[in-house]
């Protein structure tokens, strides 16, 4: 964490670390060619892949963008599925199907999350190609969404969606470990789409579609907890100071969204994935503790009294469905 806060504050002694990048782009854009290439194979699946991904580390807001794509593929008539890598997860063996019960320690938070917000087939594996084998023998699915999976290049996609946090951008543009980026910011004239999570404080230098993240309504974290859902509006009327709790990419937009809405917020940021223990909320007193839904998953099995989550619904307009509804359209599989 304190190596991201370097990138975004562009600190001046990153600059000790130039060499590195320059070796880890030069790698990464020598990998990337040998795909397009065909020095390394590239397997297509019998149905269109979308690629959702970044060119930096960290959250960007493509969880949300992926159940949008999920809820808005089958209001088209498909049958979507979902793969990804499962980061952190330690499941019995890969590939893996991740449900609605999966343990988030098996199947990884954001699948689990992900998998419980939609009931989609969702099957985890670092292997993309083997988790889309995996996800067709066992599932009917007609079209498949790669959950961060912009970088693994054995597995052929059709349409590749990049997602820029707006708020932070590019943070120095330069690539790891010198800045965040994965591959040069050039890489974006390459995808198909670029979303824009939020207000862009930094133009991405190509043609891109904003998504705002609408927060829904305050669930407990306790799933045998009867108090039902409600808005947050109403929430912050009566709990008017709470403990924030994130363990997301970009913890300071969940943190200001809560500000926005009247709350009064103590922060508790915790790296990405992090995985919950009871003593990460020693600090828990008389107030309510509200977090994301990504963590959520992760506490729903710890004693927590009074802690809430908060759900939030990609919201995309009307333009990029339409950009998406004429790519798919042209591309040529029997459906």
């Amino acid at each position: 964490m304190a190596l991201e806060r370097a990138w975004y504050r562009k600190s001046p002694w990153l600059i000790m670390l130039r060499p590195l990048s320059a070796v880890f782009t030069a790698l990464a854009e020598r990998r990337r060619s040998q795909y397009l290439n065909g020095t390394k194979p590239v397997w297509r699946a019998p149905v269109p892949v979308i690629v959702v991904g970044n060119i930096s580390v960290g959250g960007t807001g493509k969880s949300p963008l992926v159940i949008w794509l999920v809820n808005w593929l089958r209001r088209q008539g498909y049958t979507p599925g979902v793969v990804s890598r499962g980061y952190g997860a330690k499941p019995p063996a890969f590939p893996f199907s991740v449900t609605s019960t999966t343990l988030p320690s098996e199947g990884g938070d954001e699948p689990v999350m992900i998998a419980r917000r939609t009931a989609v087939p969702l099957v985890i594996d670092p292997d993309r190609p083997a988790a889309v084998r995996n996800l067709l023998q066992h599932f009917d699915c007609d079209i498949i969404i790669s959950d961060d999976g912009m970088q693994h290049y054995s597995l052929g996609r059709d349409i590749e969606i990049a997602v820029v946090d707006g708020q932070r951008g590019f943070a120095n543009g330069r690539g790891l470990p010198e800045g965040p980026l994965r591959e040069p910011v050039e890489r974006l004239a390459g995808v198909d789409l670029i979303v824009v999570n939020g207000k862009a404080a930094q133009h991405p230098g190509y043609p891109y579609s904003e998504m705002h993240l609408q927060p829904g309504r305050v669930h407990p974290v306790d799933v045998t907890c009867d108090a039902l859902p409600d808005s947050l509006q109403n929430f912050a009327e009566t709990n008017p100071m709470v403990h924030g709790v994130a363990a997301i990419g970009n913890p300071e937009r969940f943190f200001s969204v809560l500000e926005a809405h009247g709350l009064r917020v103590e922060r508790h940021a915790f790296s990405d994935h992090h995985a919950y223990k009871m003593d990460d909320f020693s600090f828990a007193g008389g107030e309510s503790i509200i977090m994301t839904e990504k963590d959520a998953v992760k506490c729903a099995h710890l004693p927590l009294k009074n802690a809430w989550y908060l759900p939030v619904d990609a919201q995309l307009d009307d333009a990029f469905a339409e950009q998406l509804t004429e790519r798919l359209q042209a591309l040529k599989y029997d459906k």
